[in-house]
């Protein structure tokens, strides 16, 4: 379930349109130019046409501009007068990348946001089954899937920084403190991980306390 606004709502609203448009492969190049016009300029300005292609901005979300398609449903709940309306996406032949740039494209507002899905298969066949997750935001994509999750679970049994290592002090007065690149020793949440071999070679910072590595905890969930 995704929160959108209004404006929001009218432009994915017409994502199914715009998918037939370009998949149509009789529809002349006029006739493509004035199929474009007659979606909107909401729609243009968030799908800004290319020099190629002037439906080039809404083709980028696509892993393959030749077949465009999503492969879900999409349910737009009606005005309610509150300026926000609630979006369903579901179905179970999902284009995940394609489904996570449409809406990092088109619902600004309900950023950051992220997703879970499953993966199935007829047939009894090793690595298709399982699942992931999206977390979207206004400047980056991130997946995970459960078979990584597990598969780094099972390593941290048997090594440490399996997640990476964090450069720390111990301050007297403000406790542990982990480094930054950027911006010095502050708190873990904006520490610089470093891998295992990026740790070996870093020149280590004279601090007033003696600088540890510290293998970065697993996750919480």
């Amino acid at each position: 379930m995704l929160t959108v606004t209004d404006a929001e709502a009218a432009v994915l609203a017409l994502v199914d349109e715009a998918i037939e448009i370009v998949s149509d492969p009789d529809i002349e190049d006029d006739e493509r130019t004035a199929a474009f016009g007659t979606l909107g300029e909401a729609f243009a300005a968030t799908f800004p046409p290319t020099e190629a292609d002037i439906f080039g901005g809404f083709l980028a979300i696509f892993s393959d501009p030749a077949f465009p398609g999503l492969g879900l449903s999409l349910h737009i709940d009606p005005s309610d007068d509150s300026g926000t309306r609630q979006a369903s996406l579901y179905g179970d032949q999902v284009d995940i990348e394609a489904t996570a740039a449409l809406i990092q494209t088109v619902a600004k507002s309900a950023l950051p946001f992220g997703f879970e899905y499953c993966l199935d298969c007829d047939r009894l066949r090793p690595g298709q089954f399982g699942g992931g997750y999206v977390v979207i935001r206004e400047a980056a994509l991130e997946f995970g899937s459960s078979a990584r999750s597990l598969e780094r679970a099972l390593e941290r049994g048997h090594r440490e920084g399996v997640d990476g290592y964090v450069l720390t002090i111990r301050d007297p007065e403000e406790g542990m403190l982990f480094w930054n690149n950027d911006s010095g020793f502050g708190e873990l949440a904006t520490a610089t991980v470093f891998s295992e071999a990026e740790a070996n070679g870093y020149d280590i910072v004279i601090a007033d306390d003696q600088p540890e590595w510290l293998d970065l905890p697993p996750p919480l969930a």
